[in-house]
Formats: C-alpha cells, sequence, structure tokens
C-alpha cells in the first residue's frame, strides 16, 4: 500500500522532501523584505480602519448627545407653550366671563340712563307747561295805550 500512495503522491504534485523543522529565521538579511513590507502595509491599513470606526464611534456618539439636548430643548419649549396656553385660555375665559357681565352692566346702565332721561324729559315739560301757564296768567294786555289784566281783556 505503501508504494500506491507514493505513487498518487508523485504523479499528482511530484517529489516534495520533506521540511525537518519549524522556526523563525532571525537573520533579517536573510528574510524576503518584501513580504515584511507587505505585512507592515496589512497591519498600518486595518490598524486605521480600526482607528475609522473609533472615530465613527465618537461621532455617532456626539449625535446621539447633540439628539437628546434637542430632544430636551424641544420639551422644555413645549413646555412653556403649554404653559402659554394654560395661561391664555384662563384669560380668555376670564375676559369672556368679564365681557358677559360687563355687557349686562352697560345694557342695564344704558337702560337706567334712558329712564333718567325720560325723567328729566317729564320734569321739562311739566315745567315748560307751567311757566306757560303763569306766564300767560301773568301776562298784561295792552289795550287803547292802557294796561289791562287778562280777565279785564276778556270781558271788554
Amino acid at each position: 500500500m505503501n508504494n500506491i500512495t507514493d505513487s498518487f503522491v508523485c504523479l499528482g504534485l511530484g517529489y516534495w522532501p520533506s521540511a525537518g523543522s519549524f522556526g523563525l529565521n532571525t537573520d533579517i538579511l536573510a528574510t524576503n523584505p518584501i513580504n515584511l513590507s507587505v505585512v507592515l502595509g496589512v497591519l498600518v491599513f486595518f490598524g486605521k480602519g480600526v482607528n475609522l470606526l473609533d472615530n465613527r464611534k465618537q461621532r455617532i456618539l456626539k449625535t446621539i448627545r447633540n439628539s437628546e439636548e434637542l430632544r430636551e430643548g424641544a420639551i422644555e419649549q413645549l413646555e412653556k407653550a403649554r404653559a402659554r396656553l394654560r395661561k391664555v385660555e384662563t384669560e380668555a375665559d376670564r375676559f369672556r366671563a368679564n365681557g358677559y357681565s360687563e355687557i349686562e352692566r352697560e345694557k342695564l346702565n344704558l337702560i337706567n340712563s334712558i329712564y333718567t332721561t325720560l325723567e328729566q324729559f317729564e320734569n321739562y315739560k311739566n315745567e315748560t307747561i307751567r311757566f306757560e301757564q303763569l306766564r300767560h296768567k301773568s301776562h298784561k294786555f295792552v289795550k287803547n295805550g292802557k294796561i289791562i289784566s287778562p280777565s279785564l281783556h276778556l270781558l271788554s
């Protein structure tokens, strides 16, 4: 059987001698500088990616903090607006109630002033009638240059 496996190995892959032992080559001049530069390039490239991820994480956290601050500010403004709305609504209710009572008060004042004015006109009318009656009674008639009383004038 050994010959069969050896034949497959020889046919497919060719002959590979065994390497012996595994170890690090510490001779810098014997190692390939291209391989070292590739390894360093990969480390730098992925190292920058880690830094980019940290920067992105910091930006996301900063954006979240800013959003929370804006949210708190918006909530504060909303509460202030609600307080102003409640204040305006209570003032509107007070004005509405005062307005209705003020209208009723003005209506009563107008009615009272009209009654007062009517009473004054009635008093003026009565005074005018009395004055005219007194004037008519005290009026002296003149006939042929002589002053006669109104009752005598009616007789003549």
